[in-house]
Order: structure tokens, then C-alpha cells, then sequence
């Protein structure tokens, strides 16, 4: 059996208290490539970042899998592969190292506001789909509460800790980095090294998956693109 003609086991990591259904809408040729939805599993409260990516790291059954993950779930697939031996590595509307995160998230986590914030995530969910006006903002409520799976204080509090105050001064070179350049989350101006997707927001794994079903193969087998995208690149 040739390289070309092996199966790919491709792991998807879901974003902060998402549901794997995000990925529903990828498609990748069952002949080349074997779909894995991995679920978040709930930390200990105290649980460290790497203690709990070891954990997640059991879950990916094949060597020289390829690892996807998506926001939040990007920087768990960057802590997982060192447990792991990898075909790719490849995130999603993520970050890198913690260079990237934009300011507010660096100054939330140097003055521990994040400990403050509110965390009953599907309850502000909830409200915000009765108050919300408009099509566009009933529609984007609707979404959220589709794809949120986790709702637990306990989670979310470890959650949003875990990503503000993640350690990462150099990246690994070895990661491929997707990222929409009208991403909310993480503003494309503080990222380095992505390909871009045009007019992609955060949530474009799930409202821009054809652009995913149309790349993600090349990315997945050779690491690059077929064609050429523009890569930003800012000092």
C-alpha cells in the first residue's frame, strides 16, 4: 500500500464548550480520510492545562493522526501533540502562543478579571434570544445555542482561565493556522503566519465549511494548498 493510498485519521477538536455537531457540514472523501469527533471532557477544577491535554491525548487512537482543532480547542490540540506523534497539526480560528491574543485578553489575565466574569453561559444565551432584534442577531442567538454543549459554571470557569492564561512564548512551526480576517475573537491583526479566509468570522468552521470541504484535504495530505492563498504575515 502506497503513502497516497493510506487512510488519514483525522481528530476534531470542538471550540470552548462546543458540541462537536460544528463539524457537521464537513465532508472529506471516506476512501482517503476517517473522521474522529473528539468531546470535551469535564476538568477536575484545579486541573492544569497539560494534565488535562495528556487526558485528551488518550482519545486519538491512530499514530500519525491529524489533529484539528477549532478556537479554544486549537490551543488544547497544541498542548495534546506533544503527547502525540503526528501526521499535521492544524488549527482553527486560534491562536499560536499567547503573542497573539489581543490586548484585552492579555489585560484580563494580568489583573485576574477574568475570575469576575459571568459564566452561566446558556442562561445569557437564552436571554439574549428573547431580547435579540433583527433576523441577523435571532439567527446568530439560535446558532450559539445549537452548538453550545457544556454549560457547567465548573467548566467554563477552567475554561476561560486555561485560554487567557495559557504559556506559550515560541510556536511550533511544525502548525498550519487557518484564521478569518474578520475574525471578533482573534483579531487578525495580532496573528502571524495564517492563511486567511476571506470574510471568515470565528465561527466560519461552521458558516464558511465549504471553503474547509474544498482545502482541507490538501492541507491534510500534503500540508499545503492547491492554490495559492494569501498568508498574513505581520512583524
Amino acid at each position: 500500500m502506497t503513502e497516497a493510498s493510506k487512510i488519514s485519521h483525522v481528530y476534531f477538536m470542538p471550540g470552548m464548550a462546543a458540541a462537536p455537531s460544528i463539524f457537521e457540514n464537513l465532508i472529506l472523501d471516506e476512501s482517503r480520510f476517517e473522521m474522529h469527533l473528539l468531546e470535551w471532557q469535564m476538568p477536575d477544577r484545579d486541573e492544569s492545562l497539560e494534565a488535562y491535554a495528556e487526558k485528551m491525548s488518550k482519545f486519538v487512537k491512530h499514530e500519525h493522526a491529524v489533529l484539528i482543532g477549532v478556537s479554544f480547542g486549537g490551543v488544547i490540540v497544541q498542548e495534546m501533540a506533544k503527547f502525540l506523534d503526528l501526521k499535521r497539526l492544524i488549527i482553527i480560528s486560534s491562536v499560536k502562543c499567547t503573542d497573539e491574543l489581543p490586548p484585552r485578553m492579555k489585560f484580563a489575565a494580568k489583573t485576574g478579571l477574568f475570575k469576575i466574569l459571568p459564566t452561566g453561559l446558556v442562561n445569557y444565551v437564552d436571554q439574549f434570544e428573547k431580547v435579540a432584534v433583527g433576523n441577523f442577531l435571532k439567527k446568530r442567538a439560535k446558532l450559539y445555542k445549537q452548538y453550545i454543549s457544556i454549560t457547567d459554571k465548573q467548566y467554563l470557569d477552567w475554561a476561560i482561565k486555561q485560554m487567557l492564561t495559557w504559556k506559550c512564548e515560541l510556536p511550533d512551526e511544525k502548525v498550519i493556522h487557518i484564521h478569518g480576517d474578520k475574525d471578533e475573537v482573534f483579531p487578525v491583526k495580532y496573528v502571524k503566519d495564517a492563511i486567511l479566509v476571506k470574510g471568515g468570522t470565528h465561527i466560519m468552521i461552521v458558516n464558511r465549511f465549504r471553503w474547509f470541504n474544498e482545502n482541507l484535504p490538501d492541507l491534510i495530505l500534503t500540508g499545503k494548498l492547491k492554490k495559492k492563498i494569501k498568508k498574513e504575515k505581520i512583524s
